[in-house]
C-alpha cells in the first residue's frame, strides 16, 4: 500500500495534496498537448501521402524519360551531357516549434535564376525525352523537400506523442492514485490520533474532576 512508506503528520499531508495538485494540473496540461500533437502529426501525414504520391509519380515519369532518352542516345554522350551541371542548389536549413517539436523547414536557392540553366548541355546533339527528364526532375525539387520536411516531423512528432503518453499514462495510474492514496491513509491517521488525544483529554478531565471531588470530601470531613 502507498500510503503505508509516508508520515502521517499535516505538514506531509499538505505536501500530498500540493503534489496531487500539481499532478493533475500536468496531466490535464500533457492530454491538451497529446490531442493537439495528435491533430498536427495527422496533418501531416495526410500532407505527407499527398507529397509522396505527387513526387512518385514525377520520379516515375523522369525515369521514364530517361529510358526513353538512352533508347534514342549513345551511353557517352547521354553521360557527358550530364556530367558539368551548369546549375546549383544551395540548400538553407531551419527550424519551426510545434508543442514542443522543433520541425526542420528547408529552402532552396538557386545559384542563377535563369530557368534554362538546369540544362547542362546543348541541344543540337540531345532528344526531347531527355530535356523532359531533366525538367520533371526540376519541378520536383521543390516538392521532394517539401517531402522530407513532411517525413522528418512525422517521426519526430511520432516520437513526441509517444513520450508524452507515457508521461500521462504515469500521472494517471502511478503518480495521481499514489497521491491520492497517500492523501486518504494520512487523513485515516490524524483522524485516529485525533480521536485518541480527545480520549485521552477526556479521561485527565475525568481524573482532575475525580481528585477535585475527593479533595470537596476531605474538606468537608475535616
Amino acid at each position: 500500500m502507498a500510503g503505508t512508506n509516508v508520515n502521517p503528520t499535516r505538514m506531509e499531508l499538505t505536501r500530498q495534496k500540493q503534489k496531487l495538485a500539481t499532478a493533475v494540473k500536468g496531466h490535464r496540461l500533457l492530454k491538451d498537448k497529446r490531442d493537439e500533437l495528435m491533430r498536427e502529426f495527422l496533418d501531416q501525414v495526410r500532407e505527407n501521402m499527398d507529397l509522396r504520391l505527387k513526387v512518385e509519380e514525377g520520379i516515375k515519369k523522369a525515369n521514364a524519360g530517361l529510358v526513353l532518352a538512352r533508347a534514342g542516345m549513345s551511353e557517352e554522350l547521354l553521360k557527358e551531357a550530364l556530367m558539368a551541371p551548369k546549375q546549383e542548389i544551395c540548400l538553407k536549413s531551419s527550424r519551426r516549434n510545434v508543442m514542443s517539436v522543433d520541425i526542420p523547414q528547408y529552402e532552396i536557392d538557386m545559384r542563377t535564376s535563369d530557368p534554362n540553366d538546369i540544362y547542362a548541355y546543348g541541344f543540337a546533339f540531345t532528344s526531347g525525352e531527355l530535356d523532359s527528364a531533366v525538367r520533371e526532375l526540376a519541378d520536383l525539387t521543390e516538392d521532394m523537400l517539401r517531402l522530407a520536411e513532411r517525413e522528418k516531423a512525422c517521426q519526430l512528432m511520432a516520437a513526441e506523442i509517444e513520450r508524452t503518453r507515457r508521461r500521462v499514462n504515469a500521472l494517471e495510474h502511478v503518480i495521481i492514485p499514489e497521491a491520492q492514496e497517500n492523501i486518504r491513509t494520512i487523513s485515516m491517521k490524524l483522524d485516529e490520533n485525533e480521536r485518541s488525544t480527545q480520549v485521552r483529554l477526556m479521561k485527565v478531565k475525568d481524573m482532575v474532576l475525580k481528585q477535585a471531588r475527593e479533595a470537596k470530601k476531605k474538606e468537608r470531613a475535616s
